[in-house]
């Protein structure tokens, strides 16, 4: 989830050029490059969920470890030296054993990674020991272990659809939000964390989010419509969250966006900051207030 940024000057002087201009939206995006790598993102996803779930798992696994070396490379620029090959090998194993053994073997292969990070990290002696250790456990935690519950609820007999109802709540919460934020947003949310998040880009999030929420689980679901508002509402209220969150970590690093792999949206976690906040409570939801097709 993106916040509503000011569209920066290109010109000298200030001046913005002509051409560029066309191309971007007042929120700062190239918006035509945004949607043609949304859908293309958005296919991929649904082809592999409804083909073959194996596929999908693999679509999960190489997106998170993108997004791991991204906030790696990041934290780099501050000193932090992320343990990055067991990081990456035990959380694909989390992934993997998630999908394939349940929660059980995903939380004894986070254990056993916490270790072999530890581990790894001594030879490189005592200063910032501590330091890169828990940056390596934190990108652990914040990556691997929120993709756990998208395996959790890829398992599932309607597993496809879940995953279904948790992405499209998450995209249309921001997509209400961008729409609502440029057009009408003229209060501040979080001011000295994302300046141009609005309060109107919020109440945006929470008409498209709800909608959305509604009608993939009565749907898609057969569930009931108001688990779809309880989806919406906690999918709005955690993307924000995890938006604001990562915007936090880049102001505190420095940088603008994670990565250019994904023209008009950034780096990959640029897309995941939301989708891993709101992923555990999507599962919880769907687990417990939905019964499985």
């Amino acid at each position: 989830m993106r916040s509503e940024e000011a569209a920066p000057t290109d010109g000298p002087l200030g001046e913005t050029d002509p051409a560029v201009a066309q191309r971007k939206s007042r929120a700062g995006r190239n918006l035509p490059a945004a949607i043609g790598v949304g859908a293309g993102l958005g296919a991929m996803v649904v082809v592999s969920l409804f083909l073959f779930k194996d596929v999908f798992v693999a679509v999960v696994v190489l997106a998170l470890g993108v997004g791991l070396w991204e906030l790696a490379r990041a934290l780099g620029t501050a000193g932090i030296k992320v343990p990055f090959l067991p990081v990456l090998t035990g959380g694909t194993l989390m992934l993997v054993g998630a999908y394939y053994g349940g929660m059980e073997t995903a939380a004894v292969a986070m254990a056993l990674t916490v270790i072999g990070t530890l581990v790894w990290r001594l030879s490189d002696g005592a200063d910032g020991f501590v330091r890169d250790a828990s940056a390596g456990v934190f990108c652990l935690s914040y990556l691997h272990l929120m993709g756990v519950f998208v395996m959790l609820m890829l398992v599932e007999t309607d597993g496809p659809w879940r995953i279904v109802a948790f992405i499209v709540a998450t995209v249309a919460s921001d997509i209400g939000g961008y729409t609502a934020g440029v057009f009408l947003g003229k209060h501040p949310m979080a001011p000295t964390i994302s300046p141009k998040k609005s309060w109107e880009g919020f109440s945006g999030s929470l008409v498209f989010g709800i909608a959305a929420g509604i009608a993939t689980v009565t749907l898609a679901l057969d569930g009931d419509w108001w688990v779809g508002v309880l989806l919406g509402i906690a999918g709005v209220v955690m993307a924000t969250l995890g938006d604001l969150s990562e915007s936090l970590i880049k102001r505190d690093l420095g940088i603008k966006d994670m990565g250019d792999l994904l023209p008009g949206h950034g780096g990959i976690m640029d897309r995941l900051d939301s989708l891993i906040a709101v992923a555990p409570v999507a599962w919880l939801i769907l687990h417990y207030l939905v019964s499985p097709a």
